[in-house]
Protein backbone atom coordinates (compact mmCIF):
# COMPACT_ATOMS: atom_id res chain seq x y z
CA UNK A 1 0.00 0.00 0.00
CA UNK A 2 1.75 3.29 -0.81
CA UNK A 3 1.21 6.48 1.32
CA UNK A 4 -1.17 7.95 -1.04
CA UNK A 5 -3.41 4.86 0.21
CA UNK A 6 -2.90 4.80 3.48
CA UNK A 7 -3.37 8.60 4.17
CA UNK A 8 -6.66 7.78 2.49
CA UNK A 9 -7.55 4.92 4.26
CA UNK A 10 -7.18 6.59 7.43
CA UNK A 11 -8.95 9.87 6.59
CA UNK A 12 -11.83 10.65 8.69
CA UNK A 13 -15.26 9.73 7.74
CA UNK A 14 -16.52 13.57 8.70
CA UNK A 15 -20.08 12.60 7.48
CA UNK A 16 -20.58 9.78 9.76
CA UNK A 17 -18.77 11.56 12.50
CA UNK A 18 -20.88 14.34 11.89
CA UNK A 19 -24.06 11.90 11.75
CA UNK A 20 -23.15 11.01 15.46
CA UNK A 21 -22.02 14.62 16.61
CA UNK A 22 -25.68 16.11 15.23
CA UNK A 23 -27.40 12.90 17.62
CA UNK A 24 -25.44 14.38 20.48
CA UNK A 25 -26.12 17.75 20.30
CA UNK A 26 -29.67 17.03 19.62
CA UNK A 27 -29.49 14.40 22.37
CA UNK A 28 -29.58 16.53 25.32
CA UNK A 29 -31.08 20.45 25.45
CA UNK A 30 -28.23 22.78 25.08
CA UNK A 31 -30.41 25.53 25.59
CA UNK A 32 -30.18 24.91 29.23
CA UNK A 33 -26.70 25.64 29.56
CA UNK A 34 -26.51 27.86 26.29
CA UNK A 35 -28.43 30.82 28.27
CA UNK A 36 -26.23 31.26 30.93
CA UNK A 37 -23.75 31.92 28.57
CA UNK A 38 -25.65 35.04 27.33
CA UNK A 39 -22.63 37.52 28.91
CA UNK A 40 -20.13 35.65 25.88
CA UNK A 41 -22.08 36.96 23.09
CA UNK A 42 -22.61 40.63 24.60
CA UNK A 43 -18.73 40.48 24.81
CA UNK A 44 -18.08 39.46 21.78
CA UNK A 45 -20.56 41.70 19.90
CA UNK A 46 -18.77 44.38 21.65
CA UNK A 47 -15.69 43.60 20.92
CA UNK A 48 -16.19 43.57 17.34
CA UNK A 49 -17.31 47.08 17.75
CA UNK A 50 -20.84 46.10 16.17
CA UNK A 51 -22.90 48.66 14.36
CA UNK A 52 -26.62 48.56 13.39
CA UNK A 53 -27.57 47.86 9.99
CA UNK A 54 -24.83 45.40 9.66
CA UNK A 55 -25.14 41.75 8.52
CA UNK A 56 -23.97 39.24 10.57
CA UNK A 57 -24.31 35.35 9.83
CA UNK A 58 -24.03 33.70 13.76
CA UNK A 59 -23.37 30.10 13.05
CA UNK A 60 -22.98 26.98 14.73
CA UNK A 61 -25.32 29.29 16.96
CA UNK A 62 -27.17 27.10 19.52
CA UNK A 63 -29.87 28.42 21.09
CA UNK A 64 -28.83 32.17 19.90
CA UNK A 65 -26.87 33.44 22.28
CA UNK A 66 -24.63 35.86 19.63
CA UNK A 67 -27.59 36.04 17.51
CA UNK A 68 -29.59 37.68 20.14
CA UNK A 69 -26.67 40.35 20.89
CA UNK A 70 -26.23 41.26 17.83
CA UNK A 71 -30.26 41.67 17.18
CA UNK A 72 -30.07 44.30 20.12
CA UNK A 73 -27.85 45.99 18.34
CA UNK A 74 -29.51 46.59 15.39
CA UNK A 75 -27.83 44.33 13.17
CA UNK A 76 -29.72 42.32 10.46
CA UNK A 77 -28.89 38.87 11.82
CA UNK A 78 -29.34 35.12 10.47
CA UNK A 79 -28.85 32.63 13.07
CA UNK A 80 -27.51 29.08 11.65
CA UNK A 81 -27.45 25.67 13.13
CA UNK A 82 -27.51 22.18 12.29
CA UNK A 83 -29.94 20.98 15.25
CA UNK A 84 -33.52 22.26 14.37
CA UNK A 85 -34.59 22.03 18.24
CA UNK A 86 -32.07 24.31 19.06
CA UNK A 87 -33.02 27.20 16.24
CA UNK A 88 -36.51 26.46 17.74
CA UNK A 89 -35.35 27.43 20.94
CA UNK A 90 -33.41 30.71 19.69
CA UNK A 91 -36.55 31.45 17.82
CA UNK A 92 -38.64 31.57 20.89
CA UNK A 93 -36.25 33.39 22.91
CA UNK A 94 -36.05 36.11 20.01
CA UNK A 95 -40.36 36.21 19.90
CA UNK A 96 -40.26 36.84 23.46
CA UNK A 97 -37.66 39.99 22.86
CA UNK A 98 -39.36 41.75 19.98
CA UNK A 99 -36.73 40.18 17.33
CA UNK A 100 -39.30 38.88 14.54
CA UNK A 101 -37.05 40.03 11.94
CA UNK A 102 -34.22 37.56 12.38
CA UNK A 103 -33.91 34.81 9.88
CA UNK A 104 -33.05 31.58 11.44
CA UNK A 105 -32.03 28.90 9.27
CA UNK A 106 -31.23 25.07 9.35
CA UNK A 107 -27.01 25.07 8.12
CA UNK A 108 -24.27 23.09 8.67
CA UNK A 109 -21.04 25.20 9.49
CA UNK A 110 -18.96 23.15 7.10
CA UNK A 111 -21.55 24.01 4.20
CA UNK A 112 -22.97 26.90 4.45
CA UNK A 113 -25.83 27.84 2.02
CA UNK A 114 -24.64 31.68 1.22
CA UNK A 115 -22.87 33.49 -1.84
CA UNK A 116 -19.38 34.65 -1.18
CA UNK A 117 -19.02 37.45 0.86
CA UNK A 118 -22.86 37.66 2.02
CA UNK A 119 -22.10 39.28 5.34
CA UNK A 120 -20.67 41.97 6.68
CA UNK A 121 -19.78 39.95 10.05
CA UNK A 122 -19.71 36.15 10.80
CA UNK A 123 -19.87 35.00 14.98
CA UNK A 124 -20.11 32.07 16.87
CA UNK A 125 -20.18 31.42 20.43
CA UNK A 126 -18.61 28.01 21.77
CA UNK A 127 -20.10 26.43 18.64
CA UNK A 128 -18.57 26.30 15.12
CA UNK A 129 -15.09 24.89 17.17
CA UNK A 130 -17.04 21.41 17.38
CA UNK A 131 -17.33 20.94 13.84
CA UNK A 132 -15.22 17.81 12.84
CA UNK A 133 -13.23 19.54 9.60
CA UNK A 134 -11.37 22.25 10.56
CA UNK A 135 -9.82 23.46 7.73
CA UNK A 136 -13.14 23.45 6.16
CA UNK A 137 -15.15 25.46 8.97
CA UNK A 138 -12.35 28.04 8.65
CA UNK A 139 -12.69 28.21 4.92
CA UNK A 140 -17.19 29.06 4.85
CA UNK A 141 -16.31 31.25 7.82
CA UNK A 142 -14.11 33.54 5.66
CA UNK A 143 -16.26 32.86 2.25
CA UNK A 144 -18.98 34.32 3.21
CA UNK A 145 -17.35 37.20 4.90
CA UNK A 146 -16.77 40.19 3.32
CA UNK A 147 -13.35 41.29 2.53
CA UNK A 148 -12.71 44.11 5.35
CA UNK A 149 -15.53 42.08 7.16
CA UNK A 150 -14.90 40.62 10.57
CA UNK A 151 -15.38 37.35 12.27
CA UNK A 152 -15.64 36.87 15.78
CA UNK A 153 -15.34 34.03 18.28
CA UNK A 154 -14.99 32.41 21.64
CA UNK A 155 -13.65 28.87 21.54
CA UNK A 156 -12.38 26.88 25.02
CA UNK A 157 -8.91 26.94 25.37
CA UNK A 158 -7.21 23.29 25.82
CA UNK A 159 -6.13 24.13 29.51
CA UNK A 160 -9.66 25.99 30.22
CA UNK A 161 -12.17 23.90 32.50
CA UNK A 162 -14.47 22.85 29.28
CA UNK A 163 -10.80 22.09 27.90
CA UNK A 164 -10.17 19.31 30.60
CA UNK A 165 -13.46 18.46 30.65
CA UNK A 166 -12.83 17.43 27.17
CA UNK A 167 -10.01 15.54 28.30
CA UNK A 168 -12.02 13.24 31.22
CA UNK A 169 -14.23 12.24 28.24
CA UNK A 170 -11.96 11.44 26.38
CA UNK A 171 -10.06 8.99 28.89
CA UNK A 172 -13.69 6.99 28.74
CA UNK A 173 -15.25 7.67 25.42
CA UNK A 174 -12.47 7.48 22.98
CA UNK A 175 -13.07 10.66 20.07
CA UNK A 176 -13.55 9.46 16.40
CA UNK A 177 -10.37 8.64 15.41
CA UNK A 178 -8.28 11.14 13.26
CA UNK A 179 -10.48 14.29 14.27
CA UNK A 180 -8.70 17.12 15.84
CA UNK A 181 -9.64 18.35 19.55
CA UNK A 182 -12.27 21.18 19.31
CA UNK A 183 -10.51 22.79 22.07
CA UNK A 184 -7.45 23.77 19.65
CA UNK A 185 -9.87 26.31 18.18
CA UNK A 186 -8.94 27.76 21.37
CA UNK A 187 -5.12 27.88 20.33
CA UNK A 188 -3.61 30.44 19.01
CA UNK A 189 -1.37 28.85 16.85
CA UNK A 190 -3.68 26.84 15.85
CA UNK A 191 -5.76 30.22 14.59
CA UNK A 192 -3.31 31.10 13.29
CA UNK A 193 -2.53 28.55 11.01
CA UNK A 194 -5.98 28.45 10.00
CA UNK A 195 -6.74 31.87 9.23
CA UNK A 196 -3.29 34.35 8.95
CA UNK A 197 -3.35 34.19 5.44
CA UNK A 198 -7.01 35.73 4.85
CA UNK A 199 -7.18 37.87 8.15
CA UNK A 200 -5.80 39.93 10.77
CA UNK A 201 -5.97 37.26 14.39
CA UNK A 202 -6.67 39.11 17.60
CA UNK A 203 -7.17 36.79 20.13
CA UNK A 204 -7.42 37.94 23.85
CA UNK A 205 -7.77 35.57 26.73
CA UNK A 206 -11.08 35.79 28.97
CA UNK A 207 -13.07 34.27 31.75
CA UNK A 208 -16.38 32.34 32.00
CA UNK A 209 -17.79 31.59 35.26
CA UNK A 210 -19.81 29.06 36.01
CA UNK A 211 -22.14 29.21 39.01
CA UNK A 212 -23.91 26.54 40.04
CA UNK A 213 -26.15 25.47 42.93
CA UNK A 214 -23.03 22.47 44.20
CA UNK A 215 -20.34 20.38 42.27
CA UNK A 216 -23.20 17.85 42.32
CA UNK A 217 -25.58 19.92 40.77
CA UNK A 218 -23.58 21.04 37.57
CA UNK A 219 -22.83 17.22 37.12
CA UNK A 220 -26.63 16.80 37.07
CA UNK A 221 -27.35 19.20 34.55
CA UNK A 222 -24.31 18.43 32.18
CA UNK A 223 -25.16 14.88 32.22
CA UNK A 224 -28.23 15.88 31.33
CA UNK A 225 -28.38 18.12 28.97
CA UNK A 226 -25.21 18.69 27.62
CA UNK A 227 -24.78 16.73 24.42
CA UNK A 228 -21.00 15.39 24.42
CA UNK A 229 -21.55 14.81 28.80
CA UNK A 230 -24.83 12.81 28.21
CA UNK A 231 -23.72 11.27 25.49
CA UNK A 232 -20.87 9.21 27.02
CA UNK A 233 -22.72 8.48 30.46
CA UNK A 234 -25.14 6.85 27.57
CA UNK A 235 -22.07 4.99 26.32
CA UNK A 236 -21.09 3.70 29.88
CA UNK A 237 -22.36 0.85 32.02
CA UNK A 238 -22.96 2.06 35.93
CA UNK A 239 -19.65 0.91 37.01
CA UNK A 240 -18.06 3.12 34.66
CA UNK A 241 -20.42 6.20 34.97
CA UNK A 242 -19.84 5.71 38.57
CA UNK A 243 -15.95 6.15 37.92
CA UNK A 244 -16.54 9.31 34.99
CA UNK A 245 -18.92 10.77 37.89
CA UNK A 246 -16.44 11.11 40.27
CA UNK A 247 -13.55 12.25 37.46
CA UNK A 248 -15.04 14.87 36.69
CA UNK A 249 -16.36 16.07 40.59
CA UNK A 250 -12.36 15.67 40.86
CA UNK A 251 -11.75 17.96 38.04
CA UNK A 252 -14.36 20.22 39.11
CA UNK A 253 -12.50 20.71 43.21
CA UNK A 254 -9.72 21.40 41.47
CA UNK A 255 -11.16 24.46 39.96
CA UNK A 256 -13.95 25.39 41.98
CA UNK A 257 -13.10 28.60 43.76
CA UNK A 258 -16.49 28.50 46.21
CA UNK A 259 -16.43 27.45 50.03
CA UNK A 260 -19.27 27.31 50.98
CA UNK A 261 -21.00 24.08 49.00
CA UNK A 262 -21.69 26.01 45.43
CA UNK A 263 -19.89 25.76 42.29
CA UNK A 264 -17.87 29.06 40.95
CA UNK A 265 -15.63 27.70 38.04
CA UNK A 266 -14.19 29.84 35.86
CA UNK A 267 -13.27 28.54 32.32
CA UNK A 268 -10.56 30.23 30.07
CA UNK A 269 -11.67 30.97 26.31
CA UNK A 270 -10.23 33.45 23.80
CA UNK A 271 -12.12 35.83 22.47
CA UNK A 272 -11.43 36.35 18.79
CA UNK A 273 -11.77 38.49 16.46
CA UNK A 274 -10.53 38.30 12.80
CA UNK A 275 -10.67 41.05 10.21
CA UNK A 276 -10.68 39.55 6.73
CA UNK A 277 -8.09 40.69 4.23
Amino acid sequence: MNAFSTAAAEAPDFAAIKTRQKAAWSSGDYAVIGTTLQIVGESLCEALDLRSGQRVLDVAAGNGNATLAAARRWAEVTSTDYVPSLLERGRARAIAEGFSEIDFREADVEALPFDDASFDVVTSTFGNMFAPNHERTASEMLRVCRPGGKIGMANWTPESFIGEVFKVLGRHVAPPAGVKSPALWGSRPHLASLFDTQGLVRAESRHFMFRYRSPEHFLHVFKTWYGPVHKAFAALDVTRQAVLADDLLALIARFNRADDGTLVVPSEYLQVVITRF
